[in-house]
């Protein structure tokens, strides 16, 4: 399929991102994914299914539509593809979107647990625990399942009625995690500080399984220096 340079800015920002993976120690051989979208086009650009990270270039990032159709693009896209095109479809604020297989992010997912609200590096990021969708339906596995992976979020939003802008992390049951964010760096943030976060959460129970949950007056204040009104945080 001929290339083109109508989705060149997306296609190298996905390729400058999906690098950053393993740089972060996301990931291990190819068990991971970004992809950068374009609303206005209705397209993104995501990573090739199995193909090395050493082996990449811009050019080989596959261009997608948000119905998980191939635009552009001579190798096949991620196996995780339609998860990515249903939360784009359904979420329009979202401009990138990171699945990894993160050690203790996917211990997590595969404990079926949210991550507890342990800390104030947690609450910095998220004023609550960091949520885990239960495992999808047999139905639902035996059909379209990466289709069906992205509703398996969409519904787990919805029940628990929470805001894709403020809380930019899950977990997966059974599975592992999935973060995104208005821009790729900040996608790509998300899942690092979910993997770090999900790493100190287990050091902590290890520590004293009783640890209790962060008091509701640190994480209002951790939270609100960062992101609120009068936040004095950075420069």
């Amino acid at each position: 399929m001929t290339m083109t340079n109508n989705y060149e800015e997306i296609r190298q920002a996905a390729y400058k991102h999906n690098m950053q993976l393993p740089q972060l120690g996301l990931v291990l051989f190819t068990f991971g994914n970004v992809s950068v979208a374009d609303h206005a086009a209705g397209v993104f650009a995501i990573k090739p299914s199995g193909v090395a990270y050493n082996d990449l270039t811009p050019d080989k990032m596959v261009i997608v539509d948000f119905e998980g159709v191939t635009v552009e693009g001579d190798l096949r896209p991620s196996s995780d593809t339609k998860t990515h095109a249903v939360l784009y479809k359904h979420w329009p604020k979202i401009g990138a979107i990171v699945h990894t297989h993160s050690t203790y992010a996917t211990a997590w997912a595969q404990s079926l647990r949210g991550i507890p609200i342990y800390g104030t590096t947690h609450a910095d990021h998220l004023t609550m625990d960091i949520p885990c969708a239960p495992p999808m339906a047999d139905e639902m596995i035996a059909g379209n399942y990466e289709y069906e992976t992205g509703f398996q979020i969409l519904n787990h939003f919805e029940e628990h009625q929470l805001n894709y802008e403020e809380v930019e992390m899950i977990l997966v049951g059974s599975h592992a995690p999935f973060t995104w964010g208005k821009t790729a760096e900040k996608a790509v943030y998300n899942s690092a500080v979910l993997e770090y976060v999900a790493k100190m959460a287990t050091l902590t129970e290890q520590i004293n399984p009783d640890a209790p949950r962060l008091k509701d007056a640190l994480i209002k204040k951790h939270f609100e220096r960062k992101h609120g009104p009068d936040s004095y945080y950075g420069q």
